[in-house]
C-alpha cells in the first residue's frame, strides 16, 4: 500500500483588478464560483467602479476543462480530495495576496469588502475566519457558510447573505437550514432579490448603496 505524502511548492496564482489600487479608498475582494474564471467574473463588478474603488478578483488555484477534454476552462477553489490541504493552500494564497495589495495602497483608512459567490462564499468565509485580513463587510452571494465555519474572528453584524428568489442552488430550504444551524451563533442580514443564481447589476448597485459597502 502506498503512503500519502505532501510537499510545499511555489505556484503562480492569477488575479485580476479593476481601478487604481494605489489610491483606492474601498477595495473589494470578489471570489468566483465553481467553474468560473476571475477574468470574466470581475466584469460583474464594473458597475461599482469609480476613482475611489478597486476590485480584486483572485482565481482558484485549480483549473479544468468544464466539458470533456477541451473547450471552456474553469477554476475551482477546492474539491473533497485532500480537502484540508487545499483549504490551507487557498487561505495562504489569499493572505499573501492581501499582504501585497495592502503594501501597494497608500490609504490609511481603507475599507475592505469580502464577497464570495456560490463556491466562493465558503472560500471567503474560511478566509475571513482565519483572522489575517481585517475587513468591514463580509458578503455571501448565492451561498451559505460552510458547516465547519469558525465565527470567533468574524463580526457577523456586518455579514450579509444574498440569494435570488429563483436560485436553483442557494434555495429557500438551504437558507432556512442555515438560519437554524446558526441560531444564537451569529447575527447577519439575509437579503432576497428577484432572480436566479447570478449577481444582477441593479441589485449589486442598490445593496451597495443601502448598506454602505
Amino acid at each position: 500500500m502506498s503512503n500519502t505524502n505532501h510537499i510545499v511548492v511555489k505556484k503562480t496564482a492569477i488575479y485580476h483588478t479593476l481601478g487604481n489600487l494605489k489610491t483606492a479608498k474601498t477595495i473589494w475582494y470578489v471570489l468566483h464560483g465553481y467553474g468560473m474564471l476571475s477574468e470574466f467574473f470581475i466584469k460583474k463588478f464594473e458597475v461599482l467602479l469609480n476613482q475611489d474603488t478597486c476590485i480584486i478578483a483572485p482565481e482558484g488555484l485549480s483549473k479544468f476543462y468544464t466539458q470533456g477534454f477541451y473547450g471552456r476552462v474553469g477554476a475551482t477553489w477546492m474539491t473533497k480530495e485532500d480537502r484540508e490541504i487545499e483549504i490551507q493552500d487557498y487561505i495562504n494564497y489569499l493572505n499573501q495576496l492581501h499582504q501585497f495589495i495592502s503594501s501597494e495602497n497608500s490609504n490609511t483608512d481603507l475599507k475592505i469588502n469580502l464577497l464570495g459567490f456560490s463556491q466562493g462564499g465558503a472560500t471567503v468565509s474560511r478566509w475571513a475566519a482565519n483572522g489575517k485580513v481585517k475587513f468591514n463587510n463580509l458578503i455571501l452571494w448565492a451561498s451559505v457558510f460552510p458547516e465547519d465555519m469558525n465565527f470567533k474572528k468574524v463580526n457577523t453584524d456586518n455579514t450579509f447573505l444574498l440569494y435570488g428568489s429563483k436560485d436553483e442552488f442557494a434555495t429557500h430550504e438551504k437558507v432556512n437550514e442555515q438560519k437554524a444551524l446558526l441560531n444564537n451563533k451569529a447575527s447577519f442580514s439575509i437579503i432576497e432579490f428577484e432572480g436566479k443564481h447570478d449577481i444582477p447589476k441593479d441589485v449589486l448597485i442598490k445593496q451597495t448603496q443601502l448598506n454602505n459597502w
